[in-house]
Order: C-alpha cells, then structure tokens, then sequence
C-alpha cells in the first residue's frame, strides 16, 4: 500500500508577550490537517484542550490566538484529547507516510507533552519533517521565514485566522507540494 499521505500539525500553547520557554508551555489548541502529497486536504482534527498548570490564559494569549477562556474551560485535558487524535489517526495511519510542522516548536511541545502525561502516541515513531526548514533550504533562503512570508514568496496569502491550530496547519499544508518531501515508499 502506498504511504501518500502527510499529516499537518499545528498547536497553540499557553504564552506571555515575553514568551515562556517551551518546557512552561502547556498545549491549549490542537490542529491537524490530513493531506495527500499535493497539499488537498482529506480530512481534519481540531480541539481545544484545557491547559492544568496555568488554565488561566494570559491577555496576551488570548488576544494573539482570538481563543476565549470560556473555550479552555470547557475542553478536555491532553491525555483525553490525545486519546481522541490517536483514534481519528488510526485509520489513516498505513497510508501516512510522515509528519511535518511549521517549524521544530510542535515537535518538541508534543514530545515534551508526551512525556510529562506518560501519552503513547504514533507520531513517535513516524518521520517528522520541518517544513519551514525544508521550505527554505528548497528556496535557497538565507534563513528560514515565517508561515505568512513564506506564502507571500509563494504567491499565495494567509487564508483564515493566523494563530487558530487548525488554519495554521491547513495554510502550511499549502505549502507541502513546493517543499521537496522524500518520496513516499510502499509500506
């Protein structure tokens, strides 16, 4: 069976204006989007999650990612989330043939995650790409740009609400077809 599909992951984690290091960071917001190598999206994964340590969502939060405390306070803890994603990935985990963020901060937030709730994940052990890397190293860019310029060198501009999880991932998906991915190999 051919793996000829990506998965797009975007999280939005709690902050402050200064920013937090990673390790104070809890994932309030995920968004995966499911996609064949052209970039079209198959299917979909968006939720919110309720952070334990800081539940409280700094004014800073909330105004760069337009996500309302009331939102936080009503969504399920990592594990049970985590629980959720696991199952709508099973399906199409034979065809998947890797993962691929904006940047190593998701990679590392949900490794970080992961560990800290003792979450088995699948992710774990597929490939993982950094496609702001990847994208930039194919353009031959002196440094890797954001996801917004990034489209702009595209010639395409941001669809949606920049700093939602699932819009996030669904503009970087975009992307993914000028990003030189590995060959999919038959599993």
């Amino acid at each position: 069976m051919p793996m000829d599909k990506w998965l797009v992951i975007d999280l939005e984690a709690t902050t402050d204006e200064g920013g937090w290091p990673v390790k104070d960071m809890e994932i309030v917001e995920i968004g995966a989007s499911l996609v064949d190598r052209e970039g079209h999206e198959l299917d979909h994964f968006k939720r919110f999650v309720r952070p334990l340590r800081r539940p409280c969502l700094t004014a800073f939060c909330r105004e760069l990612t337009h996500i309302a405390q009331s939102d936080i306070d009503t969504a399920a803890p990592l594990s049970m989330v985590w629980e959720q994603f696991e199952h709508w990935l099973a399906p199409h985990r034979p065809r998947l043939a890797g993962w691929t963020s904006w940047g190593d901060y998701d990679r590392r937030q949900l490794e970080q995650e992961w560990r800290r709730h003792g979450l088995a994940s699948s992710l774990a052990t597929a490939p993982h790409i950094n496609l702001k890397q990847r994208f930039a190293d194919t353009r031959q860019l002196k440094r890797a740009v954001g996801l917004k310029t990034a489209l702009q060198l595209a010639g395409m501009s941001f669809q949606g609400q920049q700093h939602r999880a699932l819009e996030d991932a669904r503009n970087t998906a975009r992307l993914l077809p000028l990003a030189a991915l590995p060959n999919a190999q038959s599993g």
